[in-house]
């Protein structure tokens, strides 16, 4: 009898989950979803008519979080996505008119609610800094105006987030999570001298799945 309470013992020992605690890092792989959720001035002053869309984007997705107290997590994601810019209105014709690769860091501290349990619900709010690189008019634009050249401004804006880790085994756990981060820039086209700028609000939701583990 003895030897069986030790054996149920050391088997409830084995198997709780090792939660998360102060000081723990827990490092999630994602898949993200990135979806603007744009609102565009017009092109001007050459295309008073024109707006511009923002394509969604899939990609992998690294971040890291840093437990401050048992319930505090501090987490920054790193990820770096394509975005298609197209002609609407009087543009709409162009097609996609620009690209672009946008790097847009995060920085958030979470909540979790029940730190203790095997699920476990978390919130955050935090700052994002969007850097927009390797911007590029498409043929279409080219042909239309001639060789232009585009750039956009970065970005800093606030974040929010809610999300749920799972645990699969004592280390490994499931997460859901999403984000929406107010992002905002101008859109500079210099065609030959000729400038013409759009303001475009991206706001886009972020939402991901994946697998995490705990150190």
């Amino acid at each position: 009898m003895r030897l069986a309470l030790l054996a149920c013992a050391a088997f409830a020992a084995a198997s709780t989950p090792a939660f998360a605690e102060q000081g723990d890092w827990l490092v999630r792989l994602r898949g993200i979803v990135v979806a603007p959720t744009e609102t565009s001035s017009a092109v001007t002053p050459g295309f008073p008519d024109a707006t511009v869309s923002v394509s969604n984007a899939v990609m992998p997705e690294l971040d890291f979080t840093y437990f401050l107290a048992d319930n505090l997590g501090a987490e920054l994601i790193l990820a770096t996505t394509p975005h298609d810019i197209s002609g609407e209105g009087s543009l709409v014709g162009l097609g996609k008119i620009a690209d672009t690769m946008a790097l847009p860091p995060t920085l958030t501290l979470q909540y979790h609610f029940l730190p203790d349990a095997e699920v476990r619900p978390y919130v955050g709010v935090g700052v994002n800094y969007t850097i927009f690189y390797s911007e590029d008019a498409t043929a279409s634009l080219v042909d239309a105006v001639g060789p232009t050249a585009v750039s956009l401004d970065d970005s800093v804006g606030v974040a929010f987030q809610a999300g749920v880790d799972i645990d699969i085994t004592e280390r490994i756990f499931f997460n859901a999570d999403i984000k929406y981060i107010d992002i905002d820039t101008t859109a500079t086209l210099n065609s030959g001298g000729t400038i013409n700028t759009v303001d475009v609000e991206l706001d886009p939701i972020v939402a991901g799945v994946g697998v995490g583990i705990r150190f």
